[in-house]
């Protein structure tokens, strides 16, 4: 069972158009704001894989720009013990200066978010 966004219907059911002739792969390429190109490599997908070569292969799977949970856990680990009372953007700029660890402050904000949610 394949839960697909908004998007990915309308793009199927555009590749489908392609498929049975009802509309040209330009026409597609517009309305889905990609290239003619990129448009045919997906009807060529959808035609070997089905709907599911449609979705995104990097779904289900984490990011290649996270940072390492150690870190994660070591930033924390420091902020609680010296820094509990500064604000997020405080905290930053002293673990950059005093502990030598750089991450940013959007980062930092989502990890101290995601550990008051626990």
């Amino acid at each position: 069972m394949l839960i697909m966004t908004d998007d990915e219907q309308l793009r199927i059911k555009l590749i489908q158009d392609i498929c049975d002739k009802r509309i040209t792969g330009v026409e597609a390429a517009r309305i889905l704001r990609l290239s003619s190109r990129q448009v045919y490599r997906l009807v060529k997908r959808f035609m070997m894989l089905g709907s599911g070569g449609l979705l995104s292969l990097k779904r289900g799977r984490p990011s290649n720009h996270r940072h390492d949970e150690r870190l994660k856990l070591r930033t924390l680990a420091i902020i609680h013990e010296y820094y509990i009372d500064f604000g997020p953007t405080l905290a930053h700029e002293k673990l950059a200066e005093v502990h030598d660890v750089h991450i940013s402050l959007e980062t930092l904000c989502q990890q101290l978010t995601s550990q008051r949610s626990r």
